[in-house]
């Protein structure tokens, strides 16, 4: 069981650090500004920053997803993986420098209608909110 455990904790601490990889990378282009309109959807206003890791790609074709929150630690906290079953479309959205608010206010977000679900997954918190160079 601790062998699984270590296993387990070795692999997730390898797929934080790629994706922190992509972003010392890549910049984050926000493309959707807080407070601004969904252009087919008029009725959503962004809660937060939302973009797109550019030079990378996503299922959609564009570059991978990603809201950006509030905290001053800027680093990749968490991931939503979501499901849209009236566009037959399922992706992942990274939450980069998030708060625990922030993370919450997303997460809502992606619940919002009976089409529309997402489920959370969390880096370690004590890694997440560590300022660049201490995790």
């Amino acid at each position: 069981m601790d062998e699984e455990r270590e296993l387990k904790s070795k692999e997730s601490e390898e797929f934080w650090s790629l994706l922190d990889r992509l972003f010392s990378e890549h910049t984050v282009i926000i493309d959707r500004p807080k407070g601004s309109r969904h252009p087919r959807y008029p009725k959503y206003v962004y809660p937060f920053d939302y973009g797109y890791l550019e030079g990378t790609s996503s299922q959609d074709g564009g570059g991978i997803d990603v809201w950006v929150g509030t905290s001053s630690v800027k680093k990749v906290v968490g991931i939503i993986s979501s499901i849209d079953y009236l566009k037959k479309d399922s992706e992942i959205k990274i939450l980069y420098a998030c708060t625990q608010k922030d993370i919450q206010k997303i997460f809502q977000d992606h619940n919002r209608t009976e089409n529309m679900k997402g489920i959370l997954n969390m880096r370690d918190e004590k890694t997440a909110l560590m300022p660049e160079g201490l995790a």
